[in-house]
């Protein structure tokens, strides 16, 4: 099967475009910021080189065995590669999931919800999914707000990697799950 080349789109502010190899320093220098990483869900050893690697290879791969996935997020106004957001849904996951995560330096601007609202637009109608989600930590206030925004509700509770996680969702017809 062939799959769409990624996508690149166009916010007010932001450029969202596939992940490359050249990414993977600024990757290196998000994971080694403990306040950004305290919420993402990952397994295994997150900080260094080495993992910023494997974090870009698997987005990448992500795309390629998919057709969708998580964007580079670059604000237009300075060129400055300030995160990724985008779509994740590997197998045994809760479900499709609009994610993002945004260097501390540009937290309270609204980038997150600008760049994770074109994602779930994308979702919606591109991936043509019918229901998107957002594992979120109960106590991490900053993304609910993000994903309150976005117009996602509060679903249900999951552990997963023995933490406990809140799912928020929103579906395409505006109905909750």
């Amino acid at each position: 099967m062939s799959l769409p080349a990624p996508t690149i789109i166009e916010t007010p502010r932001l450029t969202l475009r596939p992940p490359t190899a050249d990414d993977v320093s600024v990757f290196d220098e998000m994971h080694r910021d403990p306040e950004v990483m305290q919420y993402l869900t990952v397994v295994g050893s997150h900080g260094g080189f080495s993992a910023a690697w494997r974090t870009v290879a698997l987005l990448v791969g992500h795309w390629a065995m998919l057709g969708y996935g998580q964007w580079v997020v670059v604000e237009r106004a300075s060129a400055q590669t300030v995160g990724r957001v985008g779509l994740w849904n590997p197998p045994g996951w809760p479900g499709l999931e609009v994610s993002w995560m945004i260097r501390r330096s540009h937290w309270g601007r609204g980038l997150a919800t600008e760049a994770a609202r074109a994602s779930m637009d994308h979702a919606f109608a591109v991936v043509k999914a019918d229901h998107v989600i957002s594992i979120i930590r109960p106590d991490n206030a900053r993304s609910i707000r993000v994903a309150q925004k976005l117009g996602e509700v509060f679903e249900r509770s999951e552990m997963m990697d023995g933490k406990e996680y809140h799912i928020y969702g929103a579906s395409r017809n505006g109905h909750q799950v």
